[in-house]
């Protein structure tokens, strides 16, 4: 080190300058793999060459090319470029051989970025005595094309495989800074919780973490090739260009061309995304939700859970991306029904049951929520719970403000209370009508849940593990444990995972 303020920490990657402030050190724009363009575009990242020299490491490294979303903040002046592998670090100052928590951020696998200003780490490194790392991975086409059957000069599952060497950095790394590199917990939220959830199931992912945390994931949206084969071909289409020119193509006009399909393929085929991770016989060589449920993924501790009005978000945002009305989810149901004749798909009888009492303007937000997250969420737990032990939760707060404009505990409004940051949006309204000093309780208490199953002990006294009772937390102004939780969802869905192939 040179001095209190500036840290530096020498590893096999190079050596980093951050900032101390005495209270949490950060080291920001950590490059662990090689610009992934030219050549290396759409092809499995290469870890990167140690630097030469000391590395000032205090701003954080560009974001993956995306288009803008006016929800999403990325930051304060940051690029949007493909080189774009970089990730974070914070540490309580003085740290030795903390556990770490490594976060993938969330956007539908298209949007966001690990320099969010609500994924600073500060606030969960220091209230739990954990170092955490946020780290970017390649989006939309750029991170979830699957070109490979044009040719093996492409690979697939590039996010993943970013995700994956990131976690090598870190387990060759994180001990300068402070980490234990055996005591990695890899969490995330929404398509991030999807990541998780695929690496579950990732042979290759054996080893890099010791502990898991899923925040609302779309587990079940994960396709096979015949439809990664599918999207590409519609993807060459809106780009019009050949595969043999795709390498040479301006950044923007890759993005543009994603923004199309992202678009269009929830439209025209409602309950399926463009882009996401594949079954590709290589990083998964099977789907994961069926080698979680199976019970065979890898046996590390897990805890897991969704929000209580997952899809209200989709519509105050009119995002295509989960099917509300009536239509969409019946058109959703048959495609289910078409692309596997197997599958027994509950009837308005069996469901009735589950959704008694809903309003009928509600129901379509239900079904989605259900069909989107909850069951495979509990799909997953059901499975997962026999081989390791398993925490399921639902979150349920949600401030006066959310509550009137009918929004709820939406898909990612967890997130906050998650990190300790409030008010990181430059347009959060959530709490014009009040609410801040219970949210600080609240969120005072979930970072210590999170932080306490990565120290290694489960996530609170209060929380028993899933078991026969099927014992579920409810996140609330005053946390509560309910037997059962989801047994009217269990009947009527019943108990077949339903996925597209």
């Amino acid at each position: 080190m040179t001095d209190s303020s500036s840290p530096e920490v020498v590893t096999g990657s190079g050596t980093f300058r951050g900032r101390d402030d005495g209270r949490v050190a950060v080291w920001k724009g950590l490059r662990f793999a090689e610009p992934p363009v030219g050549e290396r575009r759409w092809r499995a990242p290469v870890a990167a060459s140690p630097g030469a020299g000391v590395v000032e490491a205090v701003a954080f490294g560009p974001a993956a090319p995306q288009p803008l979303n006016p929800v999403i903040f990325l930051g304060d002046g940051i690029a949007r470029d493909e080189d774009c592998l970089f990730l974070n670090v914070w540490a309580p100052s003085g740290a030795v051989g903390l556990p770490v928590m490594v976060w993938v951020h969330g956007g539908a696998y298209a949007l966001g970025s690990a320099s969010q200003p609500l994924y600073d780490g500060a606030a969960l490194a220091t209230s739990g005595d954990v170092v955490v790392v946020t780290l970017n991975y390649r989006l939309g086409a750029l991170g979830f094309l699957d070109l490979t059957s044009f040719g093996d000069s492409f690979d697939s599952n590039l996010a993943l495989r970013d995700v994956l060497l990131g976690l090598e950095w870190v387990r060759d790394n994180i001990a300068g800074f402070g980490g234990d590199p055996s005591a990695v917990t890899l969490f995330g939220e929404s398509a991030g919780g999807g990541m998780v959830c695929a690496l579950l199931a990732a042979p290759a992912a054996a080893g890099l973490f010791a502990r898991a945390i899923v925040q609302s994931s779309p587990a079940t949206s994960i396709y096979g090739t015949t439809r990664s084969r599918a999207v590409a071909q519609r993807f060459l289409t809106a780009v019009r260009a050949s595969v043999d020119e795709v390498r040479e193509l301006p950044v923007d006009a890759i993005v543009a061309a994603s923004t199309l399909v992202y678009d269009a393929v929830p439209s025209e085929e409602p309950g399926t995304l463009a882009f996401a991770p594949t079954v590709d016989g290589a990083v998964l060589p099977e789907h994961p939700i069926t080698v979680l449920r199976e019970g065979r993924g890898h046996p590390v501790p897990l805890v897991i859970g969704t929000n209580r009005d997952e899809a209200t978000l989709f519509k105050f945002m009119k995002s295509p991306l989960i099917p509300i009305t009536e239509e969409k989810i019946t058109a959703m149901l048959r495609q289910l029904a078409e692309e596997s004749p197997g599958t027994v798909l509950p009837t308005r009888e069996q469901l009735s049951g589950a959704y008694e009492g809903v309003r009928q303007r509600m129901l379509g937000l239900g079904v989605a929520r259900d069909i989107g997250f909850r069951m495979p969420t509990v799909w997953l737990t059901e499975g997962h719970s026999a081989i390791a032990p398993t925490w399921l939760y639902r979150f349920d707060h949600a401030t006066p403000m959310l509550r009137l404009i009918g929004i709820g505990a939406a898909h990612a409004t967890e997130l906050p209370y998650t990190w300790g940051n409030f008010g990181a949006s430059k347009k959060d309204f959530t709490f014009r009508l009040g609410g801040r000093r219970a949210a600080l309780e609240i969120s005072r208490r979930l970072m210590g849940r999170w932080t306490a199953f990565a120290h290694g002990d489960p996530p609170g006294d209060d929380w028993p593990a899933y078991g026969d009772d099927r014992a579920t937390l409810v996140i609330e102004r005053h946390d509560r444990v309910e037997p059962d939780l989801d047994g009217a969802l269990r009947k009527g869905w019943g108990d077949q995972v339903l996925s597209f192939s």
